[in-house]
């Protein structure tokens, strides 16, 4: 399969001169269509500005971010906005749903502004909505919800777009245990019927055992 994801040398520092922080240290990583990839690695070393930058939300110092065969460098922000919010989803450790919208007008949100029509949006809403057994829930505001509801939700906001690339940070670490299991195979059954490509981070060596592969940050660096 095709490559979703290409890090190519990706290094990124904060600061200068003697005061600079490498925090990214020549990352590499291929990531194909359909794949399931954890990245583990100690708090403080790196995985959060990695997901960052594969997502382009914070540009590498330098390095190369290719989503999809476009390469994010040679694009202008404009170009780079448009390839984030069509190529690529992300579920964050906290739900981050809009507390004045329902479930379902939280899904809508990101497809209105992809530009498709309302009626078109609120039909990918309730087919996501009901694949994450929500489908009752779909008027209720996040507030409403448990935190295992709210974190499906997320994930059927994410892939509202039908993203190539999920991103996810920690998206069970705030849940119990059964409820991270039961937010977990929803994830995979959602982005494995889309044939999403994820990166995944967490610190649940259970859950990572069970994706396709496994990367670890150490130094800066994919191992």
């Amino acid at each position: 399969m095709s490559s979703v994801l290409q890090l190519r040398d990706v290094r990124r520092t904060y600061g200068k001169g003697v005061n600079a922080l490498e925090v990214l240290r020549g990352v590499n990583l291929d990531l194909r269509a359909g794949e399931m990839v954890a990245l583990l690695g100690p708090s403080g070393s790196g995985k959060s500005t990695l997901l960052h930058a594969a997502g382009l939300l914070d540009p590498p110092t330098s390095g190369e971010v290719i989503i999809d065969g476009k390469n994010s460098e040679k694009l202008n922000d404009t170009q780079r906005t448009r390839l984030r919010r069509n190529h690529i989803g992300f579920v964050y450790q906290f739900h981050h749903l809009l507390p004045e919208f329902s479930a379902e007008e939280n899904i809508i949100l990101p497809q209105i502004l992809a530009g498709r029509d309302a009626a078109t949006a609120r039909k990918r809403a309730r087919d996501l909505l009901r694949e994450v057994d929500l489908l009752p829930r779909a008027m209720h505001r996040p507030a409403e919800l448990s935190g295992g509801e709210a974190q499906r939700v997320a994930i059927a906001r994410a892939l509202a777009n039908a993203p190539k690339l999920l991103l996810a940070d920690e998206p069970t670490g705030n849940l119990d245990e059964a409820t991270a299991e039961n937010v977990f195979q929803m994830l995979v059954k959602l982005a494995r019927a889309e044939g999403v490509a994820m990166l995944i981070v967490t610190h649940n060596q259970a859950l990572a055992a069970r994706m396709d592969r496994i990367v670890t940050m150490q130094g800066g660096q994919l191992h």
